[in-house]
């Protein structure tokens, strides 16, 4: 599990680390591309950069609140098959996803995320 508790530095003053949303849509579009938008390189452009975000993000708050991260893989299948109508998901991408956000939420310092 993710901690997410609240970190104190200096005078009292409350640092969040920053989650880096570019960093967020690198693993999306590399692990997660349900509906096959990325380029071979596994990135997408600009007019369609930002369309798993939401998800994405759905997928940090359920690690910080400490949900599993096959919770998580859970929600994504979910989303592709019920939300985005596909009868092909993929299970093992939802996986690594999921577990490629732990693993960078874990990177970052402990204290509450906001996203930048």
């Amino acid at each position: 599990m993710v901690e997410c508790r609240l970190r104190r530095y200096g005078c009292g003053m409350t640092i969040h680390p920053k989650i880096q949303l570019s960093r967020l849509r690198e693993i999306g579009w590399k692990l997660w591309d349900p509906i096959g938008l990325a380029d071979e390189n596994g990135s997408c452009g600009e007019g369609c950069a930002d369309e798993y975000d939401g998800y994405l993000l759905h997928v940090v708050s359920l690690i910080c609140r400490g949900s599993s991260k096959d919770e998580a893989a859970t929600y994504l299948i979910g989303i592709a098959s019920d939300h985005m109508g596909l009868s092909v998901v993929g299970p093992a991408a939802a996986a690594a996803t999921a577990q490629a956000i732990a693993d960078y939420l874990t990177s970052l310092p402990d204290g509450p995320k906001t996203v930048r």
